[in-house]
């Protein structure tokens, strides 16, 4: 688990295979597809919010090449600038509380969450 600002305002990310924990605080699948053998009523999820997980089309481009990542930072970075609202949501949302942004990527330092942490942070001011 990466964790980036102070204990009461941290961004956290976590696979959504990894048990939930009461640290988690405002739990967020940031993933366009649901993950493989999770239950939705078993996520404990507060927010599915796939509209800011990279396009289907970067998502394919990347295939999760670690070559490739300064490029998808690059490119997913002005998604992300295009979609603010989402993030801004999502930061709203969660007001004070942790965030733990889940995702079902086995390479846990090289996909999306990584720069959405990054981003999501910027935006609240970290």
């Amino acid at each position: 688990m990466a964790n980036l600002m102070t204990r009461s305002a941290v961004i956290q990310i976590k696979r959504i295979y990894d048990p939930p924990s009461d640290d988690d605080g405002f739990r967020v699948l940031v993933d366009r597809l649901w993950p493989r053998g999770v239950k939705k009523e078993n996520a404990r999820i507060d927010l599915w919010a796939k509209e800011i997980a990279p396009t289907t089309e970067l998502r394919k481009w990347f295939d999760h090449d670690t070559k490739r990542f300064d490029e998808f930072r690059t490119r997913y970075l002005r998604e992300l600038a295009a979609n603010e609202d989402v993030a801004n949501q999502i930061v709203e949302d969660a007001a004070d509380k942790s965030i733990t942004l889940l995702f079902a990527a086995r390479d846990r330092s090289c996909n999306h969450v990584v720069v959405l942490q990054e981003f999501l942070s910027e935006r609240r001011g970290a």
